[in-house]
């Protein structure tokens, strides 16, 4: 059978990848502190016996858009967003220390302080934990205070401070869970530079009219691929119908 399938069969394929991954950005288009994932494909010689004439597609995530996305005011005191760069200190799954944008915080049952996607947010000391309160506010530099139950408004409580780090974005790689972390493994220190916007939330940083043109493309180049496969086979075809009359 004519090599050409196999070409045809990888460029197909690599193309759905691609197609996973603008799809990806899409449902995250309202998904708070989203970050998109850039997509490229790259041509592969295949190298072996003889001269290396076939070329196979691939397809690869080279990096993440790291640009921040637009800032909403919500007016709810537990919302933030991180003006310029920077990024919020939260505890992944496995326990590890991960960073994300995303500010829409809320607290648990337990009055742990945990993002939207019940990430538990990391101050001074590890995860934060807030008394029962009549208000919690948020200050610009990661402070966070409350005016405990009872209290007069001008009595006023520090409880802990937001982990907020600003590490070079060379530095950074985003995982398949969405959170981020440094290339090397380790964590970055607090930078007191990093500031806040009370009562606000980023948005995602996906381009859904860009997205939807490269969806539309990959689609047409899915297509392009599928008809190589059938004229590989058509070709295969009157091949065996020749050799076939020759005998």
């Amino acid at each position: 059978m004519d090599r050409s399938l196999f070409v045809s069969m990888s460029g197909a394929k690599e193309t759905l990848q691609a197609q996973t991954a603008v799809s990806s950005n899409l449902a995250n288009l309202n998904t708070t502190g989203f970050k998109a994932d850039l997509e490229q494909f790259r041509s592969m010689p295949v190298f072996g016996p003889g001269h290396p004439t076939r070329v196979y597609a691939m397809h690869e995530r080279p990096a993440t858009d790291f640009d921040p996305g637009p800032i909403q005011t919500t007016g709810r005191e537990l919302d933030i967003a991180i003006q310029g760069e920077g990024w919020l200190a939260v505890q992944a799954p496995d326990g590890s220390e991960a960073y994300t944008r995303r500010g829409d915080l809320k607290l648990s049952p337990e009055g742990l302080l945990l993002t939207g996607d019940d990430l538990p947010v990391l101050g001074e000391n590890g995860p934060i934990a807030i008394p029962p309160a009549q208000k919690v506010e948020i200050a610009p530099d990661g402070t966070i205070s409350i005016l405990p139950l009872g209290e007069k408004p001008a009595v006023s409580v520090v409880v802990d401070r937001l982990k907020l780090v600003r590490p070079p974005v060379t530095q950074l790689v985003k995982g398949l869970d969405g959170l981020i972390r440094l290339k090397d493994g380790a964590t970055a220190p607090a930078d007191a530079g990093v500031t806040l916007v009370s009562g606000a939330l980023e948005g995602s940083n996906v381009n859904p009219v860009a997205a939807l043109v490269e969806m539309i493309e990959l689609a047409r180049r899915y297509e392009l691929q599928v008809r190589m496969m059938k004229t590989a086979e058509d070709n295969a075809d009157a091949s065996a119908r020749l050799l076939r009359m020759g005998g």
